[in-house]
């Protein structure tokens, strides 16, 4: 994992967890329900923020007998369920008690801690949404934010992104229900913006579970790299046919490749040994995120035997 994955993550923890107490005691002394809302989605995002961490440790552990392949889906395993949290914990809570409120509106007091801490809170979100958003442009290269989501590899980066995001707009949201509720005396606005962060987490935890989904079951190398290897393939002269090139991220830096090529019949078996050699080197020179490689030589007709099976 990159390091720039944990300077995002760290970053975040340490602005949510502050964010939270203070969000938690002003929900307290003002009796805002868009405020209590808001600090339950700080507090699950700071213990979201944990679960990466530990997903990024999980995920450096080195190979066993039992995990032949590592422990580099750990990652994406504690992504999944931090979408899970944000929908459950944060959605679930939030509508719940939006529409306790919007039922039995109570008056809110004190209401100038609300927009204090609403306006330190976007400061400190800001930041955080900054520093993620400022590494995830790194990351992406020329692609757009959008694409780039569905083609990373690296959940930690984007699970951040989103989550911060949905922050701020959750802050805004609740600065446009307190004001409404205060100056119309309409206490069920406060309750109504509860409900609205609620289906903005749950639209958030929605779209981060439909990512992380493809990379957990198995999503393969970015298009550009198994055009690379199928390059590098057919620059081996020893090898007629390229059968199939087949590959999956064990991880977002741990790529495991399979290939199967019908080599010259002509070619004695010493020197096929070599090609594969040359080729499994000119790989990982070329994607040093190519841990694994497995070559097979075998016929044609017996890899179509195989896949039609």
């Amino acid at each position: 994992m990159s390091g720039s994955s944990t300077k995002v993550i760290l970053a975040a923890l340490a602005g949510n967890t502050a964010i939270a107490i203070t969000k938690f005691v002003a929900a307290g002394i003002t009796g805002s329900s868009a405020m209590l809302s808001e600090g339950i989605h700080s507090l699950v995002d700071t213990g979201n923020q944990g679960l990466l961490l530990y997903g990024m440790r999980q995920a450096k552990r080195p190979p066993s007998e039992e995990f032949p392949f590592g422990h580099a889906k750990e990652i994406y395993f504690w992504s999944f369920v931090v979408a899970i949290l944000i929908f459950a914990v944060g959605a679930g809570v939030s509508v719940y008690e939006g529409i306790r409120h919007i039922r039995d509106p109570q008056p809110m007091s004190s209401t100038l801690i609300n927009y204090i801490v609403l306006g330190l809170s976007i400061l400190f979100e800001g930041g955080s949404w900054f520093v993620a958003l400022k590494e995830f442009g790194k990351t992406k290269g020329s692609l757009g934010y959008i694409e780039a989501v569905r083609r990373g590899k690296d959940p930690s980066m984007f699970v951040v992104l989103f989550e911060d995001s949905a922050a701020l707009a959750g802050l805004v949201v609740a600065l446009i229900g307190i004001t409404p509720a205060e100056l119309t005396g309409q206490a069920w606005f406060d309750g109504a913006a509860s409900v609205v962060i609620g289906i903005i987490l749950g639209i958030t935890a929605i779209w981060l579970a439909m990512e992380t989904k493809s990379l957990l079951i198995g999503e393969s190398a970015c298009a550009h790299v198994i055009r690379g290897i199928r390059q590098l393939l057919h620059e081996e002269q020893r090898i007629e046919k390229i059968n199939e090139v087949l590959s999956m991220h064990m991880g977002p830096d741990d790529v495991l490749v399979t290939i199967s090529a019908d080599f010259r019949d002509d070619v004695p078996a010493g020197e096929v040994e070599q090609a594969i050699e040359r080729i499994e080197q000119a790989i990982r020179a070329r994607y040093p995120e190519v841990k694994r490689i497995f070559i097979e030589a075998e016929s044609a007709a017996t890899a179509r035997a195989i896949t039609s099976t």
